[in-house]
């Protein structure tokens, strides 16, 4: 254990040095942006320290225990710890914002106020990552609500309030059931209340309160995550929102969910999630078809790709299900990939939307012509996103795959029956991807304007994308870079369950 709280700098590191914006001198944008980038860059140097120091691999327990008093008469405690699971993701948190950062350069309305909105993002999101305690878990989560909604009531589209109502109800609506599930769980059985995770993992409840815990945090991760039918605010979210924003949504904010799931239901509550996981199986095998399809029929650049996001997670459904050691290492490492992959795919949409003033896909045509930059590179990370060999898609989606085929608990017909879907979504991504880049690229319409703003992407731009491309195709090409990290834990977990062992 370290003398310095590690963990608790990062925590507190964004949102605080968010408090001192208006003490930046001038008034303009300059300074703000580089202000926020720095804290960015630094926190995202803390986060690479305490993995290269402070991380041990080969080790499945939590490390970097940190502990206090927060507020004793309910014995809610500040408990931060980081393992495998944990880890992967609060890498990703960091690049992701740090990028996305950099990615709101043209905003000028307000940067300052949507600068503090986006660290209080950041902190949210890396506290709940590392949180060690089911109250503060909560907490985290429910710190995300309020900067999203005002990102998207200040810097959305036409139906911005619309989307930002809809986003608030969904996602507070969920979290209702999230806190009732976690203090059943820490009242349940004892005189004194607790909320640490470690406590809770050790603690058995009746069958029928297990799965009522499991079905209310369920419905709060399928509201996040998403899951079928609680999804529809999420195309509506990214439609409006900035790209900035929806890079951050896409890259992090859908990983709550399914870490989540994995956290608290596969970890805490090992017998219900027995009985849901083929549940679970069946509804991400329909999603990644039935986004599809949906995704398929959008004429809005942004709600394809935000359809597309939701039959991906469809992916990491699945590898949860599968109660396989490689099916939730690939469920694990499909959420970093598409953390990646949908980043980037709504930082290219953004930089479209820049110069030719539209999402509509029946508006767009021969961008190709005039911006070859932004063709090549929307071009390779919709290959990335269909899972091109080479990519981490692939190897995500190849691992979820393996882990239904070799789990005997399931009868031969229903693993037929999901690879046989699965195949179906695997086939209709490239239709998709690629009809969305006949739209956007090919054809006469907009090569013909003689529209001053229709440039190519520049060197900021371009920066952005191979920072994106390079954790994506070195993923693909080595996947052991990565998989080792959240290994032990999911065997650890696994090991609750008695046909893993």
């Amino acid at each position: 254990m370290s003398n310095v709280p590690w963990l608790t700098t990062i925590v507190l590191l964004p949102i605080f040095a968010s408090i001192l914006f208006p003490m930046l001198p001038g008034n303009g944008n300059r300074i703000v942006r580089w202000y926020t980038l720095g804290i960015c860059i630094l926190e995202f140097l803390l986060i690479l320290y305490i993995f290269y120091c402070h991380f041990r691999i080969d080790d499945e327990s939590v490390q970097l225990i940190e502990k206090s008093n927060w507020i004793g008469s309910i014995h809610f405690h500040w408990v931060l710890g980081i393992d495998g699971l944990s880890m992967g993701l609060v890498l990703l948190t960091g690049f992701v914002t740090t990028l996305a950062a950099l990615a709101a350069w043209p905003i000028t309305q307000n940067t300052r106020l949507f600068y503090f909105l986006m660290l209080a993002m950041y902190t949210g999101q890396i506290g709940l990552f590392v949180s060690r305690d089911i109250l503060l878990f909560f907490l985290m989560w429910e710190l995300e609500l309020v900067p999203i909604y005002i990102l998207l009531c200040l810097w959305g589209g036409k139906r911005r309030l619309y989307s930002a109502t809809k986003f608030i109800l969904y996602t507070a609506g969920g979290s209702i059931f999230l806190l009732v599930g976690s203090l059943t769980m820490s009242f349940y059985g004892t005189g004194v209340p607790s909320f640490d995770i470690q406590d809770l993992t050790n603690r058995s409840y009746p069958m029928a309160l297990e799965v009522l815990c499991y079905l209310g945090f369920l419905i709060a991760y399928a509201v996040k995550l998403p899951i079928f039918p609680f999804h529809t605010w999420l195309p509506d979210t990214h439609s409006e929102a900035h790209y900035s924003t929806s890079m951050l949504l896409a890259g992090v904010l859908l990983k709550m969910g399914g870490y989540g799931l994995i956290r608290i239901n596969m970890e805490l509550l090992p017998n219900a999630h027995s009985i849901f996981a083929s549940w679970l199986v069946l509804f991400g095998a329909f999603q990644i078809v039935y986004a599809s399809l949906i995704s398929l029929s959008q004429r809005n650049l942004k709600r394809r790709i935000a359809y597309s996001s939701i039959s991906h997670m469809g992916f990491v459904i699945i590898g949860i299900g599968s109660l396989r050691n490689i099916g939730l290492d690939g469920a694990v490492l499909q959420m970093i990939s598409h953390g990646l992959i949908g980043a980037a795919l709504f930082f290219l949409a953004g930089t479209c939307y820049d110069r030719t003033h539209t999402y509509s896909l029946d508006q767009l045509g021969g961008i190709a012509i005039r911006m070859p930059r932004i063709f090549t590179m929307f071009s390779i990370f919709s290959m990335a996103s269909l899972a091109l060999p080479g990519m981490s898609g692939f190897v995500s989606e190849l691992m979820v795959f393996l882990g239904i085929i070799t789990n005997q608990s399931y009868s031969i017909l229903f693993r037929l029956l999901v690879t046989i879907v699965e195949s179906i979504g695997i086939i209709l991504t490239p239709i998709y991807l690629l009809s969305m880049l006949r739209r956007i690229f090919y054809g006469y319409r907009i090569s013909n304007y003689s529209d001053p703003y229709l440039i190519d992407i520049g060197p900021r731009e371009v920066f952005i994308l191979i920072c994106f491309f390079l954790p994506i195709i070195g993923i693909g090409l080595y996947p052991n870079i990565v998989l080792p990290s959240w290994n032990k834990k999911i065997i650890s977990i696994l090991s609750q369950y008695d046909f893993f062992k």
